[in-house]
This record gives C-alpha cells, sequence and structure tokens, in this order.
C-alpha cells in the first residue's frame, strides 16, 4: 500500500493538484517560461492583487528626477539610444524598502530598491533593481512565497523569525543574498551612499546584431557607507524617515548625488560553458572574468514637486525595453517581466503609462482603448483594428536580428542546466571570507546571532546553524557557540523586522 502524504498536496485555485511550487515550466532548462504554465501566471495574478493601493513590496520610498550621461564606452555593444556617445536622457529613480510597510522606519535592515526609468527617443526603459548583486531565489515561482515568509501572519499580524528562516534555510539559494542582508550593506547610510545594480542579466544588441550578456553596476560617487545596527535603531524611533529626509533636503541644497554606471559584458557564447549558470540571479559574475565597463553618469538633481504624482505612482516594469536591450534566460527575471507590469494595471490602472510620470517623451501609437483612468485615445479617424488598410499604425520589422536565444525546446519542471560551480553557498562563503574584512565578520556573526536567537522552533534553528555551516564552517561552529551562551543579541529586534 502507498503510504499517503503527511501534508496537504499543493493545489490550483480550482482545486487541481500542482507539480510544482519551486520550477517555472520552460523550454529546456534555460529556456523561456511558458505561458502555458497555468499555475505560475495563477499564482503571481493572486500575488499582485493583495493589497490596495500600496505596493505589496516596495511599499516605503522615496525619490528624485535627474539624467544620465552616457560616454563613448556602451554603444559598441548597444544600439539603444541612451547609450550613444553624448547623449543625456532624463531618468527617474525611485529608492524602497522591500518588506516594510508604508509607514514602516527607513533604517530596518533589509534590501533596498534601486529602480530607475530612462525617458528615452526610443521610449521608456526601466530598469528594477537592487542594492545588492542577487537576490534570495533565482525562480519567480517562489517569490509570492518568499516575501509571505518576510512579511506579518496572518492570525497574530506580527513578523515572525521562524517563518523566515524556515524558508530561508529550506531554500538555499538564498544564502548569498541572506549574506549581503545580514553584512554591513544590510544597513545602508543613506540612499546616497549605496551601490544600485540591475542584478539580473539582461541581453544587449548592437548595430551589427552582434548579442551580448550585461549586468548593471551603479557606483555611487559619495562613497559606499553603512551604519551600525545601534544607529539604525535609534533612527527607527526618532526619524523614521530618514533616508526619505536625507535624499531631499540634499538635492535641495544642490548637493546632487551622483552614480557611475558601470556593465559587465560577457560575449553571447561564453554563456554557453561558462563554470556556472550566467543567468542565476543568486550568483555573481567574478570581476576577473568580466571587468567593470563605465558607460555613462546619472546624477540627481530635481526633488519632485508632488510626492503622490510622481513618485507614489510612477510605475517601473521590467518588460519596459527599447531597441538594442533585451530578456535573458534568468528565470526571476522572465517572472517579472509579467508581474510588475500586472500589478501597475491593478494597483495604479489599466492607463498607468499615461500618467504624466510614466508617459514617455516620444509619440504611442498603438490599439489600446478604454479602460479606468484613461485620458489620451486615438481620433475617431484611427482605425481600431490591425491590420488595416486605411493609415493605421503598424509594426515595422527589423532590419537586424533582435534578442533571443537558443533552447532544446522541451517543457521541463527543473531549476536550470548543472554547471561545475553550481553551489549554492560557494559564493555566500568566498563574499564572507575574502570580501568582508574581520570587523565586518565580527559584526555579521552578531546580527546573524541576534537573528537566528529570534527562533522558537528547535529544528528551524538547528536548520539556520546547518545554513552558516554550509556557507562556512567556522561561521556555523561560532553561531552555534553564540546561540548556546545566548550572547548576540544586540540585533535581534531589527534583524526580525525584515
Amino acid at each position: 500500500m502507498t503510504a499517503q502524504p503527511t501534508t496537504p498536496r499543493s493545489t490550483t485555485q480550482s482545486g487541481a493538484p500542482v507539480t510544482s511550487d519551486a520550477h517555472s515550466q520552460s523550454t529546456g532548462a534555460d529556456g523561456a517560461i511558458a505561458l502555458t504554465d497555468h499555475y505560475l501566471i495563477e499564482k503571481l495574478a493572486q500575488f499582485n492583487r493583495e493589497r490596495v493601493p500600496e505596493r505589496v513590496v516596495h511599499a516605503k520610498g522615496g525619490g528624485a528626477f535627474g539624467v544620465f550621461q552616457a560616454n563613448e564606452n556602451g554603444a559598441a555593444f548597444t544600439k539603444a539610444a541612451l547609450f550613444r556617445p553624448g547623449v543625456e536622457t532624463e531618468m527617474l529613480i525611485r529608492f524602497s524598502s522591500v518588506a516594510g510597510e508604508q509607514g514602516s522606519p527607513d533604517t530596518w535592515r533589509d534590501p533596498r530598491g534601486f529602480a530607475v526609468k530612462f525617458y528615452t527617443p526610443e521610449g521608456n526603459y526601466d530598469l528594477v533593481g537592487n542594492n545588492t548583486p542577487v537576490f534570495f531565489i533565482r525562480d519567480g515561482i517562489k517569490f509570492p512565497d518568499f516575501i509571505h515568509s518576510q512579511k506579518r501572519l496572518p492570525g497574530s499580524n506580527l513578523r515572525d523569525a521562524d517563518m523566515q528562516w524556515d524558508f530561508w534555510t529550506l531554500s538555499p539559494e538564498s544564502a548569498h543574498q541572506v549574506t549581503w542582508l545580514m553584512g554591513d550593506r544590510g544597513l545602508p547610510a543613506s540612499w546616497r551612499e549605496m551601490q544600485g545594480y540591475g542584478s539580473h542579466t539582461y541581453q544587449w544588441i548592437n548595430e551589427a546584431g552582434e548579442r551580448f550578456w550585461v549586468k548593471y553596476h551603479f557606483k555611487s560617487n559619495q562613497g559606499v557607507h553603512a551604519m551600525s545596527a545601534d544607529e539604525a535603531e535609534q533612527l527607527a524611533g526618532s526619524d523614521a524617515d530618514y533616508y526619505i529626509r536625507d535624499l531631499y533636503e540634499n538635492i535641495e541644497a544642490g548637493n546632487f548625488p551622483s552614480w557611475d554606471l558601470h556593465v559587465q559584458v560577457m560575449p553571447y557564447e561564453d554563456a554557453k560553458d561558462y563554470r556556472f549558470n550566467p543567468f542565476d540571479l543568486t550568483k555573481v559574475w567574478p570581476h576577473a572574468d568580466y571587468p567593470l565597463i563605465k558607460v555613462g553618469t546619472m546624477t540627481l538633481n530635481r526633488n519632485p514637486e508632488n510626492y503622490f504624482a510622481q513618485i507614489e505612482q510612477a510605475t517601473f516594469a521590467p518588460s519596459n525595453f527599447v531597441p538594442g536591450i533585451a530578456a535573458s534566460p534568468d528565470k526571476m527575471l522572465q517572472a517579472r517581466i509579467f508581474s510588475y507590469a500586472d500589478a501597475h494595471r491593478y494597483r495604479v490602472g489599466t492607463n498607468h503609462a499615461q500618467l504624466p510620470v510614466n508617459a514617455p517623451k516620444n509619440e504611442v501609437h498603438n490599439y489600446s482603448q478604454n479602460g479606468q483612468g484613461r485620458y489620451h485615445f486615438n481620433a475617431p479617424s484611427v482605425p481600431v483594428y490591425a491590420p488595416n488598410s486605411v493609415g493605421g499604425p503598424a509594426a515595422v520589422e527589423p532590419t537586424a536580428p533582435g534578442g533571443g536565444w537558443e533552447n532544446d525546446g522541451a517543457l521541463t519542471l527543473s531549476a536550470h542546466s548543472l554547471h561545475a560551480e553550481d553551489s549554492d553557498f560557494g559564493q555566500a562563503g568566498t563574499l564572507y571570507r575574502e570580501v568582508y574584512d574581520d570587523g565586518a565578520r565580527a559584526r555579521f556573526l552578531d546580527t546573524i546571532t541576534g537573528a537566528v536567537s529570534g527562533v522558537q522552533s528547535a529544528d528551524i534553528r538547528e536548520r539556520a546553524i546547518a545554513y552558516w555551516t554550509n556557507v562556512d564552517a567556522e561561521l556555523g561552529a561560532k553561531l552555534r557557540a553564540n546561540l548556546g551562551a545566548g550572547l548576540g543579541t544586540s540585533d535581534a529586534e531589527a534583524a526580525n523586522k525584515l
């Protein structure tokens, strides 16, 4: 007799059994996600509609307008207008906290959003990233579960260390990002003094049709500085809007913050046999393999005139590409291409792109109609369908190849093709041992000790110790000793507010 499962089986909203909660269906292990994966679509669409009206994630934030000045380096790799030599492009940036609600303190330990909208002559290009180069998961089907684990319990409405660490320890791919989060950069001194990353791998296509894989790095010209856990806790009580205030007051005083934008460029063919999956959002590319190339500078020089109209209603979507920039086999990016735009249609409205802060600077011609908040519309003489023979807008086939990649064509539910160095803990260990100095490692140990000390379940606590032992054996031993002695709890409250 077959043993009955000890836990209920996942189902769709209609009750059908689910075959995987961890992997989207894709054409080959590294191929495009299929629209036929109805459970992925249902899961993300349901998740996008959980809150009204604030964002489900990145609810608390602030931003400013500015310009991006390109240099001569980008044009060799992409035909995108904003990277042509000397071109100056208007832009908007929104910084944010990931897990907190709108009223949460700016200085809780949390990743920071780093979302940029470039108003290019070819349409808006949105680059939606964070202040870390990696993320907790590599497949978008796990994103609702991850966020739920970091938010609040449905009964008590309190955050809970057990569910945070339960998810992390059962998702070993999270180790690299959690190592970033629990380190000094989990508490930046200000938005001005932190780095920004596109995080995902993107595709660039140049005028000759050559394709490249790229990663974006925004390097702060104000330097990179952190604050202590004690200072962050003090500011959370005395000035909950500290980051918003700091950015606004500096720009108002003419102290315009700037970031140099660099890219790592991987030749298209390199990705096929690179030593680990270059499209895995939990990994970084070593700079020794693909050094940084500066392609321009972003400067913030204008505060919003109305926070709600220009920041709260601003919408950023990874689906907003321009010619010369395209997607990659990164499964998180592909899921976000659907999810972000869908969230904006729900939260701000079907016609959110017509709001001034979201509207492109160039003309828009299409056949979309009606919907809530419709402002712009075609003249009555413009046909409402395509194709037509009466002069309506028509698509133009590109003269050079666009984005794309090869795959084996088979639908599958799996992580990705295995590579020689596809370890979930390897880069996290390198970050801890080789990037953090002695002081940073000591603060890191204190932070994770405080965070894990809030876990009530003995099983989850033991898994958390094993998690950090996999990152670094000595670190795991020190954590076990600290927890046994009841030490290092100074950061427990801040860490448990993720």
